[in-house]
Parts: C-alpha cells; sequence; structure tokens
C-alpha cells in the first residue's frame, strides 16, 4: 500500500518541531554558565528567557496569519533563519541586552512560528482522519528535542562551554532548512490529493488572513466563556511547564546538590514520557471527551508540585523518580484535548488562530512563571514558594475544566459527496 504523502509532510513538521524544541529545552542548561561567565543574576537571566518565552507566544497568532496569507512553507523556512541567526549571534554576545535580543526576539520569533500552531494548522489541511493522534505526535516533537538536545547540550557544555552548545542548535537548524524546503507541501491541493481521510469540511468561510481579520476573530471568541476557559488553563499549563520545570528544573535541582549532568538527564527522563504520554493523549482525545481529560491533567499535575520540596534531593530517589515519569506523562498531555476543543467550538477554520491566542496566553503564564520563580529563588534562597503556587494553579484549572462539560460544541460542515 502506498504512503500518503501526508505523512511525509507530518514527518518534515515533526523534524522542524524537534529544532524548535531544541533551543527551548536547553535554556535551562545554559543561563547557569552564562551567569558564571558574565557574573549577571539569576533576575537577568530568568528574565532572559522569561522574555523568550513571552515573544514566543506572541509570535503564535502572528504566524497563523502569515500561515493563512503566505503558507506554512514560506513562515517555517523564515523561523528557521531566525533561529540560526539567534543562537549563532549568541556566542558573540557582551551584555545583558544582547542576550535579550538574540533569546528573545530572534529566537522567541523563530520557535514561536514552529510552536504548536504550526503544527494545528498542517493537521488541520493534511488530516481528516487521526488528527488527534497526529497532533500528540507534532506535541511529542517538544519531547523529543528535549531527549535529544539536553543530555548531549549538558554534556557539551561541561566539556567545551556553553558557546559550543549553542554552535550546535544553530548548525542542526541550518541542516534541517534544505531538507524542510524539499519534503514539505503547504496543502494536499499543491500536489492534486485529497488529505488523508478524506475531503475537508466544506465552508463558506475561509481563515483569516490579515491582523484586522485575526483581531477581529480573536474579539468574537472573547464574547465567549470557553474561549477565556481554554486561555486561562493553558495559561496554567505554560506556567507549570515551560516557565517552571523547564526553565528552573536544573538550576532548583542544582540547589540540592544535584550535578547539573543528573539534573539535564532527568528532563530527558521527562522528555521520553512526554513523547508517550502525548502521543497515548492525542489517541484518547479521538476517543474520549477532552474536557475530562483536562481535569485529569490538571488535577494529577497540581498533586505531583506538592510534592516537589519534598522529593528533590542530591540524588535520584524512588519518589523523584516517579514524580519525573509521571510529570513526563502529563507534560504536553493537554495540547491535543485543547487544540480539540478549539476545533469544536471555533471551527477549522478559525481554529489554529484561535489555538495561537490560547497558546499565547500559554507562554505569557511561562513567560511569568520564569520571572517569578526566579525571583523567589533569589529573595527566599529557595523555590519552595513557586513549586506551591504552581500546585495551587493547577487544581484551580482542573475545576475551571469543569464548566466546560455544559458548552455545546460548533457543528462542523460536512463535505458533499
Amino acid at each position: 500500500m502506498r504512503l500518503h504523502r501526508a505523512w511525509i509532510v507530518a514527518g518534515a513538521t515533526f523534524l522542524t518541531l524537534i529544532c524548535a524544541a531544541a533551543f527551548r529545552s536547553t535554556t535551562s542548561v545554559l543561563f547557569m554558565p552564562i551567569e558564571m561567565e558574565y557574573g549577571w543574576t539569576r533576575s537577568i537571566t530568568s528574565g532572559a528567557v522569561g522574555f523568550n518565552l513571552l515573544v514566543y507566544g506572541i509570535s503564535a497568532p502572528m504566524a497563523a496569519v502569515f500561515m493563512a496569507k503566505y503558507g506554512a512553507k514560506k513562515v517555517a523556512l523564515v523561523a528557521l533563519a531566525l533561529i540560526a541567526l539567534g543562537t549563532g549571534l549568541t556566542v558573540f554576545m557582551t551584555a545583558p541586552w544582547q542576550l535579550y535580543l538574540y533569546w528573545g526576539i530572534f529566537v522567541g520569533m523563530g520557535t514561536g512560528c514552529l510552536a504548536l500552531v504550526f503544527g494545528a494548522a498542517v493537521a488541520n489541511q493534511w488530516f481528516t482522519k487521526r488528527r488527534g493522534l497526529v497532533t500528540g505526535i507534532f506535541s511529542a516533537a517538544y519531547a523529543t528535542g528535549q531527549l535529544i538536545f539536553l543530555p548531549n547540550i549538558a554534556a557539551l557544555t561541561e566539556s567545551s562551554g556553553w558557546r559550543s552548545a549553542s554552535l550546535v542548535v544553530c548548525a542542526f537548524t541550518v541542516v534541517l532548512v534544505p531538507i524542510f524546503a524539499v519534503a514539505f507541501k503547504n496543502t494536499p491541493a499543491e500536489l492534486g490529493l485529497e488529505p488523508y481521510g478524506g475531503a475537508l469540511a466544506v465552508s463558506s468561510k475561509t481563515a483569516p488572513r490579515t491582523f484586522r481579520a485575526s483581531f477581529s476573530s480573536l474579539g468574537r471568541a472573547s464574547k465567549r466563556s470557553v474561549f477565556w476557559i481554554l486561555a486561562g488553563t493553558f495559561f496554567v499549563c505554560g506556567w507549570t511547564t515551560n516557565g517552571l520545570i523547564g526553565a528552573h528544573f536544573i538550576p532548583a535541582a542544582h540547589d540540592h546538590g544535584m550535578p547539573t549532568t543528573l539534573a539535564s538527564g532527568l528532563l530527558a527522563v521527562v522528555g521520553i514520557f512526554d513523547f508517550i504520554g502525548t502521543i497515548a493523549s492525542g489517541w484518547l482525545t479521538d476517543k474520549v471527551n477532552p474536557v475530562i481529560l483536562l481535569v485529569c491533567y490538571y488535577g494529577f499535575r497540581g498533586l505531583a508540585l506538592f510534592t516537589v520540596p519534598f522529593v528533590l534531593g542530591p540524588s535520584v530517589e524512588p519518589p523523584l523518580f516517579f514524580f519525573i515519569v509521571f510529570y513526563g506523562l502529563d507534560w504536553i498531555a493537554t495540547v491535543p484535548p485543547t487544540i480539540e476543543l478549539c476545533r469544536k467550538h471555533f471551527g477549522l477554520e478559525e481554529s489554529p488562530l484561535i489555538y495561537g491566542w490560547v497558546f499565547t496566553a500559554h507562554m505569557v503564564g511561562a513567560a511569568i512563571a520564569s520571572w517569578f520563580a526566579g525571583s523567589i529563588r533569589e529573595l527566599q534562597g529557595s523555590y519552595d514558594i513557586a513549586w506551591i503556587t504552581a500546585a495551587v494553579l493547577c487544581l484551580l484549572a482542573a475545576a475551571t475544566c469543569l464548566l466546560l462539560l455544559g458548552k455545546k460544541y460548533k457543528l462542523p460542515v460536512l463535505a458533499t459527496p
């Protein structure tokens, strides 16, 4: 049986998302060596990471508009160039403002354009069947990037310095550009094909192609409580993943006497189980009410975070390993059901853009958490308040998701034979 071209496009998308994840997952390894070399404070470096996350999030709805207007391929190629430029120039910086420019603007915009909004747009165009599964696979690309890069970047940083590590990410991005350019196509129509699973639903609406249309869509969505519930709970998701664990787990473990290489190895283990958990979540999203999934994911994540001050130590004891495994399974498991709820409540055409705004809330949460945790560490000498705050937010998010059980889906328009 001939392989449908949708799976080749999905493979190219997966590799590109790994590239975006590579730098996102390695900032927690790099900012401590940068601190030590330049004598910068934790507030400066965690602020740069937070700014990166903020720009990353703000870029997502912008990317949705550009993809609708110019095509996902052109946007992705520009994004890869920005990542390569930002990671390459970082090795020449001498002042904090340059860190904010290279990490924040260049890499933030590049990775933001290749965030899960990109994956959602590809899944919408190329798949009518297995969308939940494919979205889970795209989400798992972040775990794969973390798994591949974190231990190696940590080892390279220790042996050759953080500049070598940053240049490796730059080189990986440059190599990926021609591979993506050849393998990726914007839509099945470019090749005279139908999406995997048959024709897309017919609709008189088109995806917003201008910023004015983008903000009009946001205005309509903002009048519905479902948008604020999805954005608010995703804000908590970003706070408790990229902003807290992603940015501060390694420094927090170092505070407890754990070697950096061991701590980065544990984050790589998170990546292994994230890969499993996110694909499983995509599969479940095709079969189970996504609202129920979100309640479970946020609720159990909150309970797990309460344990961190008690299980973190200089070595890997069973309670800490259990936390790592569980958190890995739950890491981005929220993404497939959140994207599916955007599709069902806002329609196929507008859902990538609406998800882009929801994703912005995710990264605003991550940016605030990165700054908040760094400030708490600087003021209190520990991260305990940061862990407890995140746990409480997760339990509130789980309770808020229950409000979605009574919301009616937007019925899709089916394709005519």
